[in-house]
């Protein structure tokens, strides 16, 4: 446990001592028999923290994921398009005209980080259609990371894998047919080359993808079998926007919508976030509002962590792993 203890002995105030003490109630909120979601916004997966979410998924200690577009398909393009990648360290240099180098060169950069097309985005394209064909024709429909699994457990990307497959989330996800929610799959690239394969005609019938409100009725049904007094379900929430908002809406909906006031709230609640509190800003919103929206509880614990998530995400995990 030598992060762990290093952790404990250093990060006693500020920031830091929220980090310590949100890894410490995930610990204990699994102890006492609950479950955990994680959401993570933005590009995370490009940020590979797919090293220590696909380790979280195999011990069992996160049992749902909600996530945007962009993480379910970068960390299938990190896995098979890896030894591609640039780093740009000096992004914050580049000028309009260094960025049209990187089009021509069709390599798309996440902040420090490029992917490129040809490898990542085209290879996935190659395989993903042919499965959206079949479903297609077949008139049968699945989720986007149903149709995700379904390319992995076939094996036919396996001879592109180009980091150790332990380093994947997405695979151990699959491994496990983990539940996953991804809100808004449509504003990420395979949602737009899909939209572009309906347009051309390729896919006939566009709900072959299901949709965002089918997420939400998923989730609904999946929280009300899983979440009881006995085991409640945590919220371990790693930036704002869709990928958080989304799915913490399914309790309030469940009793305000549906009635079903005997659904516990969510049972422990953490946010990474650089946002700073603002008007109007979801993402930088304590935590203590969502009382407010019938999120969680007077009682909750509620940790919010001030701070860059590709910092803090990989050292909670580190103590919730016991390393």
């Amino acid at each position: 446990m030598q992060i762990t203890n290093f952790l404990k002995h250093h990060y006693r105030h500020f920031n830091a001592a929220a980090l310590i003490d949100a890894a410490e109630g995930y610990n204990k909120h699994l102890a006492e028999g609950g479950k955990m979601m994680i959401t993570l916004a933005g590009a995370m997966s490009t940020a590979e923290m797919g090293i220590q979410l696909a380790e979280l998924i195999r011990q069992d200690k996160v049992q749902i994921i909600s996530c945007t577009g962009a993480n379910l398909e970068e960390d299938i393009f990190n896995l098979v398009a890896h030894d591609f990648y640039e780093r740009v360290p000096h992004y914050r240099d580049l000028t309009a005209a260094d960025e049209q180098a990187l089009l021509e060169r069709h390599m798309n950069r996440v902040t420090d980080t490029c992917i490129p097309e040809e490898e990542a985005m085209r290879r996935l394209e190659h395989s993903v259609l042919k499965f959206w064909e079949q479903a297609d024709k077949a008139g049968e429909r699945y989720f986007p990371h149903e149709f995700f699994y379904q390319i992995l457990k076939s094996g036919e990307l396996e001879q592109y894998y180009q980091i150790d497959p332990k380093d994947s989330w997405m695979l151990a996800a699959a491994e496990k047919n983990l539940p996953i929610i991804c809100p808004g799959w449509e504003d990420s690239t395979l949602g737009n080359i899909f939209a572009g394969h309906v347009i051309s005609g390729d896919i006939k019938n566009v709900h072959t993808v299901r949709t965002g409100i089918e997420y939400m009725i998923y989730l609904a049904d999946w929280y009300t079998q899983q979440a009881t007094d006995e085991s409640k379900v945590g919220f371990f929430q790693i930036g704002g926007g869709i990928a958080g908002d989304f799915p913490i809406c399914v309790v309030p909906m469940l009793h305000q919508d549906l009635g079903r006031t005997s659904v516990p709230l969510w049972g422990y609640f953490c946010q990474i976030s650089d946002s700073t509190t603002s008007y109007g800003s979801y993402s930088g919103a304590v935590p203590n509002e969502k009382i407010t929206w019938g999120k969680l509880g007077q009682d909750t614990p509620k940790f919010i962590i001030e701070s860059d998530a590709t910092i803090v995400a990989p050292l909670v995990f580190a103590m919730v792993l016991g390393q």
